[in-house]
Order: C-alpha cells, then structure tokens, then sequence
C-alpha cells in the first residue's frame, strides 16, 4: 500500500504531495523534490498520476475539498492505496498566510498544500459511499428550494400589482411540491438502508428533533457516533471558542463550521427549548444569567448536536429520564 515506509525505502524517496483542484485540471507538487506536474481532471489525468506517484514512496496527500470537483480525484487515489486527506480551502490559505505565501495561484496552493501535509501530519480522509453523496446532493437541493421559497414569500409580502403577486405564490407553490418531492425520495432512501433508518430513528426521537432536524444531522454530519462530543460541536460550528489575551476575557463566540446543519437544526432548538425538559431548563437558565435568545438558541443548537452524537455512539434511543442526558 502507497503511504507506507519499509525499511529498505531511502529517505530521499519520501514524499509529500499537494494537489489543487479545478474542474478541468490538477495542479500537482511533489515535495521536497519540488516536481510539479498538471494533469486532467479525469480517468485518463488521474491514470498518469498514479504512474508517476508509483515512483516515489507518498507519506501523505493533501487536497481541497471543492464543491464535486475533487471527488474523483480522491476516490481514485484512496483506491490506489493512498493516504488523501481532504480539508477546507480557508485552512489551507491561512496556513499559506501564516508562512509567508501571499500570492495564489494554483501551483502555489500545490506547493502550500504540499508543504502542509509534511507540516502538520494531516489525518487521512477516507471518501464517503456514493449513497451518502447522493443523500447529501438531494439534501443540498431541498436547503436550496427553502431559501428560494424564503426570499419569494418575502418579495410577496412587498409585491403591489396582482399580476406579480399571482406570479409569485405560483413560484412558492411550485417550491412547496419541490421540497414535497425531495423530501419523499430522502426519506425513501434512507428508509431502505438500515443502518440510516436507525440513525434517523434515533435522532428523531429526541423531543424537539423533527424530520427535517434528522434528515440534517443524519446526512450532513455523517461523523455523528464517531467522533468526541467537542468535535462534533467543532463540525457544526457551534463550539464557543476563547478569545483572551492577557488580562482581557473576551466573548466566546462560535466560527466556522458547518452553516448548512447550523440552519437545519435551528427551529428544532427552538422548539426544544420550549418543549424537552432538559433542553427547556438548560435555555431557561441562559436567559435568567441574562444571556440573549439567540445566545442561548445557539447553546440549545450545539446541545442538540452533542446529544444526537450520544445517542448515535450509544446506538439508543431518547429518553426523557435518562440519567445520561
């Protein structure tokens, strides 16, 4: 398997590669050797590539997640037996900052993700079954007919003329069969594969959780079960980070993470904060200390996260009483 050192493997043919990623073409650099290479972005370009990967003994490969567009790329190269690790463009570009690399271009970024991967040992990320992918497309494109529905109901409420008015709710309706239809072939899909029918079982069963909420955590957080209940509020972006210097103690405040599980699961904390007895008195108290709503929403969101984690690394359901909780 590539990524692995054997004892006769010198030195000097060890190597850290970064690929950067478009959609026509791969940006490729090998350190410490400093070769650079671009290849197409398809069966024929990531053949090439793995031919002259094959020469050297790869500690470790390092892409940016893009949209699609890196998915064959790191499917074809975890197959080959190399360790790919997938991260976030901002991690990367603040990495570039924080040595230095101003300029960006797609050979820099090679070199940047190249230099990164030997830097900071990166975790391998191993690709997601192409069920998951599809759930998480189909679940793209509901999130996507909501906000489109949002800023039409919107525009009603400000439309004067009929003519507009009349074609805006046939805008709106035609979003709500939309969403009907995407819901249905998700709900169908994860229906037929036990081991989601369970997790979303599980998710929903927490007081407050409704479909929706499920279908968020259950397909756009897939690591839930398998990760600490601190990086699971990590992937959300719900974690209050710190922000002291010296004898200051600044806000916590959230960053980063995940906006699209943030806005499925926000009316399932709110309706929990009104209606699970532990979420209800967890928000209560942030208000009587004085904390805003949507502080204290926030606080319900990332509870609600940690404890879907629970319950799915526990593999039980909710239970108003458990001690656990």
């Amino acid at each position: 398997m590539q990524g692995k050192v054997s004892p006769e493997t010198s030195a000097e043919n060890r190597v850290y590669v970064g690929i950067d990623v478009c959609k026509a073409w791969l940006d490729i650099f090998i350190h410490p050797i400093g070769q650079t290479l671009r290849v197409a972005n398809n069966r024929d370009g990531l053949k090439r590539l793995k031919r002259e990967l094959a020469r050297y003994d790869v500690i470790s490969i390092v892409m940016e997640a893009t949209g699609k567009f890196h998915r064959q790329a790191h499917r074809t190269l975890h197959a080959g037996g190399f360790a790919v690790a997938v991260i976030n463009p901002l991690r990367s570009r603040l990495f570039a900052e924080a040595i230095g690399a101003l300029a960006k271009t797609d050979a820099i970024d090679a070199r940047m993700l190249a230099i990164m991967a030997e830097s900071l040992g990166l975790q391998e990320t191993p690709p997601q079954p192409q069920e998951m992918l599809e759930l998480q497309e189909l679940l793209r494109a509901r999130q996507a007919v909501v906000a489109d529905a949002a800023a039409l109901k919107n525009q009603l409420s400000d439309a004067k003329l009929a003519m507009v008015r009349r074609e805006l709710k046939r805008r709106i309706d035609a979003a709500g069969g939309s969403c009907k239809r995407l819901d249905k072939e998700i709900k169908q899909r994860m229906k037929a594969d036990p081991v989601l029918a369970r997790r979303y079982a599980i998710v929903t069963s927490i007081c407050g959780a409704g479909p929706v909420a499920a279908m968020t955590l259950v397909i756009a957080m897939s690591e839930l079960g398998n990760c600490s209940n601190k990086q699971a509020a990590m992937l959300a972006g719900l974690a209050p980070l710190a922000c002291d210097s010296g004898a200051k103690f600044g806000d916590r405040r959230i960053r980063g993470g995940r906006a699209d599980v943030r806005a499925g699961i926000y009316m399932a904390a709110v309706a929990a904060a009104r209606s699970n007895p532990q979420l209800k008195a967890f928000y209560q108290r942030l208000r009587d200390a004085g904390k805003t709503f949507k502080v204290a929403v926030t606080a319900v969101m990332r509870k609600l996260v940690v404890l879907a984690n629970t319950l799915l690394r526990e593999n039980r359901m909710w239970e108003p009483d458990y001690a656990g909780h």
